[in-house]
């Protein structure tokens, strides 16, 4: 083809062709160079900028699945994560949470809350009590375990009623829980006997905290403050925190309801048979002392220890059946007798304290029924349980009486405008006080002053 050309055609020819690959090098060289500046730049952004995981559009969404429940008898961590992680990841959890919260005393009714992100663990929630949870993380190659404190929107009310057959029938009909019950019963057990002081007509009044969770009640908090008239004698009780010390009750002149003995060794009973130096026994039909108080109670009612002391004896014999003797100090000594069986690791030597439980209601020995045989002794020598004066606990320390006393006035005086508005919006005035608390008021108000 180049023959046909003229020579300078041809030489033009030649040198254009030459020229266009030198510009289509160039040309791509170029590209080249550009394309490299472009992925350098769009790097430095990134280092410069970087994009979360979670935040970055093009990562696929997996779909958080949350799976709520309670833990049902039988269960384990094993169990709930099998399908999750291996039997090595399990025990190197297990061994995290040990010093946090030991994995293997999750209880039968507690809830949890695990949640998955698409089949992958992403967090574990498990309500320890209704004061703390425990969180578990999944944290690269480990784990991140924390305890934490459950979160409540607080709100405090006040709340009257009085007794026509029981504490607990009282609470119920103020529609409140039997906890309650048990909250009062605990506080005042140093100076009432729920089953044998309390009469119908007796009242109570309370400021306790209400709690919620996102919206949804979730049980009592702290009692604050609370006042029991029994047969016309009024019993009084103030939460206070009195410095470094333990939170803990007074009564209105900053001592501690808290004393050397219970009231009684068991929570709710009746007696069936007094202190009596002569009294003929129901079963060899003897006249023989009993220097004690017989508690008629359900077979495998809980026993507390009423102070604190060291188990002396924990036997069985023919006449006192299964027993336990307490020695406490200062000379006193308590015994527990026809006990069904005893608490758990109860035995000779062992140290017990207040409210501990160390048997349950029984009737071995010679015993008509079931029925717990309370006796209390003072330096060897047989005491009436019921009419001893217990010594005092210690008050209100000095530093802090001022605040305590402070705080008294602030709740005597909320308790006593909420009495008087109840008994301004009852009608008609005819009605009697007793009749008043028939109903068992319950009002619900916030505080205009800040708990100790």
């Amino acid at each position: 083809m180049l023959t046909d050309l003229n020579p300078f055609k041809r030489y033009f020819w030649r040198r254009s062709w030459r020229l266009q690959i030198l510009l289509l090098i160039i040309c791509v060289i170029g590209a080249g160079i550009l394309f490299w500046n472009l992925i350098k730049n769009r790097q430095s952004e990134q280092s410069a900028h970087p994009t979360h995981p979670s935040l970055n559009a093009a990562s696929p969404a997996e779909p958080i699945k949350t799976i709520t429940g309670s833990i049902k008898p039988g269960d384990t961590i094993s169990s709930l994560f099998k399908d999750l992680f291996s039997t090595k990841e399990i025990i190197k959890l297990a061994g995290q949470c040990r010093e946090v919260f030991p994995l293997n005393m999750i209880s039968t009714g507690q809830t949890y809350k695990l949640s998955l992100n698409g089949n992958n663990f992403e967090r574990f929630t498990y309500d320890i009590d209704d004061k703390d949870q425990l969180i578990i993380c999944r944290d690269k190659d480990n784990f991140s375990v924390i305890r934490q404190p459950i979160s409540y929107t607080v709100e405090q009310v006040t709340i009257k009623g009085t007794i026509l057959s029981s504490l607990f029938q009282a609470i119920a009909d103020i529609g409140e829980s039997e906890g309650l019950a048990f909250q009062l019963a605990d506080i005042f057990a140093w100076d009432i006997d729920f089953f044998h002081d309390i009469k119908a007509g007796d009242s109570f009044e309370i400021i306790v905290e209400k709690r919620y969770r996102k919206g949804e009640a979730a049980g009592n908090g702290r009692l604050l403050a609370a006042r029991f008239t029994v047969q016309d004698q009024a019993y009084q009780a103030y939460y206070f925190k009195d410095g470094s010390q333990p939170p803990n009750y007074y009564d209105q002149n900053g001592y501690s309801l808290r004393k050397a003995f219970l009231k009684a060794p068991l929570s709710f009973s009746r007696i069936s048979s007094g202190f009596n130096m002569s009294r003929r026994h129901p079963i060899t039909h003897r006249v023989k002392a009993h220097p004690a108080i017989d508690y008629a109670a359900p077979t495998g009612t809980p026993i507390l220890s009423i102070g604190d002391g060291t188990v002396t004896l924990a036997a069985n014999n023919r006449y006192n059946g299964k027993y336990v003797k307490i020695r406490h100090p200062n000379g006193w000594a308590t015994m527990y007798n026809h006990m069904s069986r005893f608490g758990g690791n109860i035995r000779a030597g062992r140290k017990v304290q207040q409210g501990e439980l160390i048997g349950y209601v029984g009737s071995t020995g010679l015993s008509t029924g079931p029925h717990l045989d309370f006796r209390m002794f003072r330096n060897g020598k047989p005491v009436n349980p019921l009419t001893v004066k217990l010594p005092r606990a210690r008050p209100v320390s000095t530093n802090n009486m001022v605040a305590f006393k402070i705080v008294v006035a602030d709740r005597i005086a909320f308790l006593e405008s909420q009495l008087n508005q109840s008994a301004s919006l009852t009608s008609p005035p005819l009605l009697n006080p007793f009749e008043l608390y028939v109903a068992g008021l319950q009002q619900k108000t916030t505080l205009p002053y800040p708990y100790v």
